[in-house]
């Protein structure tokens, strides 16, 4: 099977098998817009430019920090997010041009 856009067959399946877990894809839709879901958090930085904190993520979870930090390394694997250091705290955003790519790649496949 040939690579569509950017994403060859195992890509693919990372990525799916990251968002097959109601928690991770949960909090994809989250970052979507996450002004609204977590306004109830003093941003630490620019939420658009530089994401959320995982503490933050993890508050509106109700999951353990390492249960979160591990969610998100496994979403970073698969290219949907972007993680940025922000003095100790590391903030998360979505990957748009990924996810925009990976809309195309499943168009060409599925």
């Amino acid at each position: 099977m040939a690579a569509t856009a950017g994403f060859d067959p195992g890509d693919l399946i990372e990525v799916f098998k990251a968002l097959g877990n109601p928690a991770r894809l949960q909090i994809m839709q989250w970052l979507k817009d996450p002004d609204t879901h977590f306004d109830e958090h003093a941003p630490i930085a620019d939420r658009q430019s530089v994401g959320v904190c995982v503490t933050h993520i993890q508050a509106r979870s109700g999951l353990a920090q390492s249960t979160v930090s591990s969610y998100m390394s496994t979403l970073e694997r698969a290219g949907l997010v972007r993680p940025t250091r922000v003095g100790k705290w590391t903030h998360y955003r979505r990957d748009e041009e990924r996810l925009a790519q990976l809309a195309r790649a499943i168009d060409a496949t599925i």
